[in-house]
């Protein structure tokens, strides 16, 4: 089963750079703001119609500890960070620089056991990749 995950977080990441592509020009014309809340207004609709056959479990979501729901700040970050660089520095260097990101907080979170996270200790392979994508990032550049 954990191999078949490979190629929907393979096409994931492919999303997220034509999604990159998509709003930097509609930042260009709508306004940065604008084009967030236009993204997230989007998903947050084909999302509700989803839900609406599923069982509910609102209340579920909010008897969980506060802190479960901080990624909600997160992700309009994120999309307004795309927004912001990927007309100026281009969809390549933008998801490269976002994966360095990612991967240098994923092996932290792995590391400590942060967040729920099963402990996976950083080692000379995981550290290999980071420079990897860091001299990705500075040949992209």
């Amino acid at each position: 089963m954990n191999l078949l995950l490979i190629p929907l977080v393979v096409m994931a990441g492919m999303g997220l750079s034509v999604e990159a592509g998509l709003l930097g020009p509609l930042g260009a014309e709508v306004g940065e703001g604008w084009a967030t809340l236009g993204i997230f207004g989007m998903g947050s609709l084909l999302l509700t119609f989803g839900l609406i056959f599923s069982r509910p479990k609102l209340g579920a979501l909010f008897s969980q500890p506060r802190w479960m729901l901080a990624g909600g700040l997160l992700g309009p970050i994120y999309v307004l960070a795309l927004t912001l660089a990927t007309p100026h520095i281009g969809v390549g260097l933008t998801m490269v620089g976002i994966l360095f990101g990612q991967v240098a907080a994923s092996l932290i979170i792995d590391h400590q056991g942060w967040l729920g996270a099963s402990r996976r200790a950083v080692d000379r392979y995981r550290l290999a990749a980071l420079a990897a994508i860091l001299v990705a990032l500075w040949l992209i550049h």
